[in-house]
């Protein structure tokens, strides 16, 4: 059973591929619907704990999207098969009223499913969404191909023990302004160990580089936000150059599409906020929980 700041690991199938998610018991007696958190590219879902122990008294739910930690999976072309992924989870779990809270890809993928499973969450919580203005969307080039592809793809995968991924990415950027207990997690979690030793990236390469480059594929998201109807909140970081990682590429008009959307400008945080400060993200949650 899972207890306080220690969550059960669980999987079931769906379209195909083992997904992983990780649950954290509710109270005794509390019947509140679960809070469901969904995450970034490249990440799973273990980046969440130090936010899910600021909620002991209530279930929650976070997923290892397809590729990513423990789930199966391999390259995609269109972000809309991870949103058939969680739409999957959502009707074996027979998830409703929950509280969805995304981050980048993951906050884009809660929009695409709460679109598609209305009665599936209460209200949203998306912290810097990858959905940007819809001109992004109506180009036609592709954002990166098989002959030039993301440079996520030259990611170091293999290592020979935790403390060396660590102490490789410990002082880089992003890395260097997590939480600690966060950079702690995404690295002990984020590792598979291998039959004849040492370790490789649980999100490989190859998965990371995909998804990355296949952004523009879910052209139909600006019509799947007029669709949610639930209140959500959209936390936007920082906006910079485009080249810069650690800006905002939400599109500062998306609250405005949604039906019930508030925008919440967060200049003094990044695109890593749930990660750099995740007190300051549980409160966010909490607030939009009060609402």
């Amino acid at each position: 059973m899972p207890t306080s700041g220690h969550p059960v690991t669980r999987s079931i199938r769906v379209n195909g591929i083992s997904l992983t998610y990780y649950e954290w018991r509710a109270k005794p007696g509390n019947q509140e619907p679960p809070i469901v958190f969904a995450h970034a590219t490249g990440f799973h879902g273990r980046v969440f704990d130090a936010i899910a122990e600021q909620f002991p008294d209530r279930r929650v739910l976070s997923l290892d999207l397809r590729g990513h930690g423990r789930t199966e999976g391999e390259p995609i072309d269109n972000w809309r098969v991870i949103s058939d992924d969680v739409n999957g989870f959502i009707d074996q779990l027979r998830i409703r009223r929950a509280v969805g809270v995304g981050h980048s890809m993951g906050a884009h993928t809660l929009v695409q499913s709460a679109s598609e499973r209305p009665d599936a969450f209460s209200r949203l919580v998306l912290f810097d969404p990858v959905i940007l203005a819809p001109e992004f969307y109506q180009q036609d080039a592709a954002l990166f191909t098989s002959d030039a592809p993301h440079p996520a793809i030259r990611r170091k995968r293999d290592f020979a023990s935790l403390e060396a991924m660590m102490e490789r990415f410990g002082p880089r950027d992003p890395y260097s302004i997590f939480d600690r207990r966060v950079f702690e997690d995404y690295c002990r979690f984020g590792l598979t160990e291998q039959p004849n030793g040492g370790y490789v990236l649980a999100c490989s390469p190859e998965m990371e580089a995909s998804v990355y480059g296949s952004s523009r594929s879910n052209i139909g998201i600006h019509e799947a936000a007029t669709k949610v109807h639930v209140p959500t909140i959209v936390v936007r970081a920082k906006q910079t150059g485009i080249t810069d990682f650690k800006g905002s590429p939400t599109w500062p008009k998306l609250a405005a599409l949604l039906p019930n959307g508030v925008d919440l400008d967060r200049p003094d945080r990044t695109h890593f906020h749930p990660f750099e400060d995740p007190i300051d993200a549980a409160c966010i949650i909490t607030e939009a929980m009060a609402q």
